[in-house]
């Protein structure tokens, strides 16, 4: 079993390219902290090049890029960050189902579902909107996130990064085949329809990731 905390699985730019973010953009975020404490963890490799990012950093990347894309500040990020951390002694605020956004203020969830904004404790007049969210599959036993979807692969062939398959890599949902075996054997002239059958795929599946995959 895969130590999603402490166990590197891929390199910061394999975490870039699956991401969708600038290579030296996810460098920065892993040098960025907030109250003295990574907002991106990162585990020392064993050797040069190799993977030094654990599971749990790579949805706090995903996480703040979520947030940045909705415009949210790296000083709100920070702030909501630090108070996840004091509140429930955990470093890892930006990986927890506590923090959520209407867009425009940060929120962080305490008890019994209350909502208070960061900065000053305020609950939220309209609705939260969620949806960053939706792309992580929650672990019920720690609060942390399990596996992350892939926001580049459409509903037809949902594609994860699971730390319990595959070693970090990205596995198709339904039968945790890795994305680059099916890709591989579609490159080396197989058809689509023989690339389905091989890995219990339907064509379009094996066509949606292929094309995904190669563009990225």
């Amino acid at each position: 079993m895969v130590d999603k905390f402490n166990e590197p699985l891929l390199t910061p730019k394999e975490v870039a390219r699956h991401l969708g973010i600038p290579e030296s953009t996810m460098y920065y975020w892993l040098g960025e902290e907030a109250d003295g404490v990574p907002l991106v963890h990162r585990i020392s490799p064993e050797r040069r090049g190799w993977p030094s990012v654990p599971f749990v950093a790579v949805v706090e990347a995903y996480v703040l890029r979520a947030l940045r894309d909705l415009g949210l500040t790296k000083r709100k990020i920070r702030e909501a960050a630090t108070e996840v951390r004091r509140s429930f002694d955990t470093p890892y605020a930006l990986a927890t189902k506590k923090i959520t956004t209407d867009g425009v203020d940060i929120f962080v969830h305490y008890a019994d579902g209350d909502l208070a904004r960061v900065g000053d404790g305020q609950r939220p007049f309209r609705e939260v909107i969620d949806d960053y969210l939706h792309y992580i599959d929650w672990d019920m036993k720690d609060g942390f996130a399990g596996s992350l979807r892939l926001r580049q692969y459409p509903d037809v062939a949902p594609v994860v990064i699971d730390p319990r398959f595959g070693w970090g890599v990205p596995v198709v949902s339904s039968n945790k085949v890795p994305v680059d075996a099916i890709v591989d054997l579609w490159l080396a002239g197989e058809p689509l329809e023989d690339v389905a059958y091989e890995y219990g795929l339907t064509r379009e599946q094996v066509e949606a990731i292929c094309r995904v995959a190669r563009a990225a």
